[in-house]
């Protein structure tokens, strides 16, 4: 069965397939954008709308981005050696081309620091996602990973379509559920002890107990759909939105006449790492967490949450869907 006859059959509130395209149809409308009771870069809560879209049903998979690489000859940015001249400071050896890879740690380790965990593997890349001995040999229905954001827009343009902003991405993920915790009904990770997405289980970074039975990255539409037929929002991998971060939403809540439509995120030139002044790399936001994300470390499986990465950067957690708009708004 073909994730676009899920999808129409699965439908949702006001939602409508387009099956030849695998897309789905979102109507434009009003929400709750953000939230107050989590992580401090998602508040302000505030009223938003946006118009309708057309948006993928999956994130693109290795399938689909390997019929792009082949058309294009596109080459990505984890295989590409990074300029010594983007990275003072950097040491020689690391200057060679590769990408982010997770490495689960051998027992507890200090969670304030991720190089306990995370690894910059020399030949990781979108073939190889966890270095050159690995492949995606089978993993033709699982969601491409190791992608920067100019690659996911490279992608998106071949394709005549575009990336989702950061409003239009959470407003598809709720799927008709405005201001709810999760993706789909009640206020649990897990209804019941049954996993509605692919997310950690255990105690983060060394004890993955595989409740949903997915060690890695899941088969796109593993899962139920949400309330508008689209599968992975929450879970598997991170998705990159168009919009540049910034520390918080900057939205005036208590401006109710006022509700922004179709938003957009920061400015660039406030997106920037402060951490690290030497190093000028914009960055944008990602959405909807990965299969890393925990309860006992990262509760960002949810529509409101958000996190900002650099627009170099390429993970073996993130990855990217596209959208159509109907109609272009002043933005």
């Amino acid at each position: 069965m073909s994730i676009a006859r899920k999808v129409k059959r699965a439908g949702g509130p006001k939602a409508k397939a387009r099956p030849e395209t695998e897309m789905v149809f979102i109507p434009g409308g009003e929400f709750t954008m953000g939230s107050d009771r989590h992580y401090a870069e998602e508040a302000p809560a505030h009223r938003v709308k946006v118009d309708g879209f057309w948006i993928d049903a999956t994130p693109v998979t290795n399938a689909e981005f390997r019929r792009f690489v082949r058309e294009t000859g596109h080459v990505t940015f984890a295989e590409i050696a990074p300029d010594p001249k983007d990275y003072p400071g950097a040491l020689p050896h690391m200057l060679r081309a590769g990408s982010l890879v997770f490495v689960k740690s051998k027992g507890p380790v200090d969670l304030k620091n991720w190089s306990n965990w995370w690894t910059f593997g020399f030949g990781a890349d979108w073939r190889h996602p966890y270095g050159p001995d690995s492949s995606i040999k089978g993993l033709d229905d699982h969601p491409v990973v190791h992608i920067s954001y100019r690659d996911a827009e490279a992608y998106a343009k071949w394709a005549g379509k575009e990336l989702p902003t950061e409003a239009e991405w959470e407003f598809a993920a709720r799927g008709g559920l405005d201001g709810a915790e999760f993706a789909w009904e009640g206020h649990e990770l897990m209804p019941g002890g049954q996993p509605m997405a692919n997310t950690w289980q255990g105690e983060f970074p060394w004890q993955n107990l595989l409740t949903d039975g997915y060690e890695k990255t899941s088969p796109v539409g593993s899962y139920a759909p949400n309330g508008y037929g689209l599968y992975d929002m929450i879970g598997n991998t991170w998705e990159w939105t168009i919009d540049w971060y910034s520390q918080k939403h900057t939205a005036d809540p208590a401006k109710a006449c006022c509700i922004p439509q179709n938003p957009r995120g920061g400015a660039e030139e406030q997106s920037y790492d402060a951490c690290q002044p030497n190093i000028k790399i914009p960055r944008k936001v990602i959405k909807g967490g990965s299969f890393l994300c925990a309860p006992s470390y990262c509760r960002r499986y949810r529509p409101a949450a958000r996190h900002a990465e650099p627009i170099d950067t390429s993970t073996c957690h993130l990855s990217f869907r596209c959208i159509k708009r109907e109609r272009t708004s002043e933005r």
